[in-house]
């Protein structure tokens, strides 16, 4: 049985989150629980987006021997704080206390982002900290590092961890969030200044997501995540979802580049979910 459910309704309306409210048979069970679900789908979103960010503007060489200066496609003020042409390089992306639009999104806020050292080489290491930041009204918080593990040059490889991951929804919901992913570089290998043509593939991780009403759910890389630099959403592979009442499959479909995903539950009941 399949039921539809577009989590971009009037309870949280956004461009980007994920608030379920309703369904075609009214299930408010099954809405509430699903709910955790759109919140983890959201945090991996926004842990992209803030990733694209940082990638951007520090392989880019408008940004990396300027003070300040803005990347292309990063609609915030960038300065650098380190010496130019040394290592660690420290830039913060300013989106102002108004915000700037990303999109359809607004972005406000500070992104502090450190690199050890050029992040194409083995062992270098970029942390991502944000800094009362915000996209579209949703709160953001916690630190990312992706540290380069490559042991093949010609398949770049990273490994992303999350710590006190924090994202409070437009109603004051409050979801904490921590995991490690390992992801591999699968296209745009040969051009390393050019991230437009990159393509992702997180092979293998877990992330947590625990709810305010102490309801944690785990997720764990089912089938190799495919995300694209140039898609907002990731656009295919499966994460299995075990917590609470729900034990069932996301699924990010056939590699499109839109917001559609899928959750089928283990009773075999299947959501048609889009943030």
């Amino acid at each position: 049985m399949k039921k539809t459910i577009v989590l971009l309704t009037t309870l949280c309306a956004t461009a980007l989150i994920y608030v379920s409210c309703s369904s075609d048979n009214h299930d408010e069970t099954a809405s509430t629980n699903l709910t955790s679900i759109g919140a983890s789908v959201a945090v991996d979103t926004s842990n992209e987006m803030d990733l694209n960010t940082g990638l951007s503007i520090g392989t880019n060489t408008s940004t990396t021997g300027k003070t300040a200066e803005t990347a292309p496609g990063v609609c915030a003020t960038i300065t650098v704080t380190t010496n130019a042409g040394n290592y660690p390089k420290v830039f913060l992306a300013d989106f102002g206390t108004t915000g700037c639009q990303d999109g359809n999104l607004t972005r406000k806020g500070k992104l502090k982002i450190t690199l050890s050292g050029p992040i194409t080489e083995t062992g270098s290491k970029m942390t991502i900290e944000r800094i009362d930041y915000s996209i579209s009204g949703i709160k953001l918080e916690g630190t990312i590092e992706y540290v380069n593990t490559t042991t093949t040059p010609t398949v770049p490889q990273w490994t992303r961890k999350v710590t006190n991951g924090k994202l409070t929804d437009l109603q004051g919901a409050v979801y904490t969030n921590s995991g490690t992913y390992t992801t591999k570089q699968t296209a745009g290998v040969d051009t390393p200044l050019v991230l437009s043509d990159n393509v992702y593939e997180i092979t293998e991780g877990t992330h947590t997501v625990t709810s305010s009403n102490g309801v944690t759910l785990t997720l764990t890389v089912q089938q190799s995540l495919i995300k694209k630099y140039s898609c907002l959403f990731i656009s295919k592979g499966q994460l299995k979802v075990q917590g609470g009442i729900l034990n069932g499959v996301i699924d990010y479909g056939n590699n499109d580049c839109d917001a559609l995903y899928t959750y089928t539950h283990e009773n075999g009941t299947s959501f048609n979910l889009s943030m």
